[in-house]
């Protein structure tokens, strides 16, 4: 069974272009769509999505008055904003809220695949019987051998 995603948005063409795009491109679910705060709160108490993709200027409560309560209740959910106000709202208001990521609205679909999968699909850590493995994308520096 694949990831479901849960998108809130108060714009349905917001909604079904973010919801045709994940349908096309990824094996992810999107298991529900909510139209305002309330909505979505409820809904991903309801659902438990894998993730939620929140607007920030929504009705009734506003996207980080929605991910604050939703991390609360479900603090290891991942939660994206996405918004046209990411500059203003910055990364660390999001991250105080509870938010996972923010991704700008005009960066377009493809940076949201990509925060969304880095989410859904992290990199596998590296384990105890090789420690020397690295998730990091710098190059690990080994120590000279012994006697060399």
């Amino acid at each position: 069974m694949g990831k479901r995603i849960l998108i809130a948005d108060d714009g349905e063409e917001v909604r079904q272009v973010v919801r045709a795009i994940f349908e096309a491109r990824t094996t992810y679910e999107i298991c529900g769509e909510a139209g305002n705060g309330l909505e979505a709160v409820e809904k991903t108490l309801e659902l438990k999505p894998d993730l939620v993709l929140l607007d920030v200027a929504m009705p009734m409560l506003n996207g980080v008055e929605v991910a604050s309560v939703l991390a609360r209740h479900m603090p290891k959910l991942p939660i994206v904003l996405y918004t046209m106000y990411n500059e203003l709202l910055g990364l660390s208001l999001a991250a105080a809220v509870g938010a996972t990521a923010v991704v700008s609205k005009a960066e377009g679909m493809s940076k949201l695949l990509e925060c969304v999968q880095n989410l859904l699909e992290p990199k596998a850590p590296a384990t105890a019987t090789a420690p020397e493995a690295t998730t990091s994308t710098m190059p690990v520096s080994k120590p000279p051998a012994a006697g060399k």
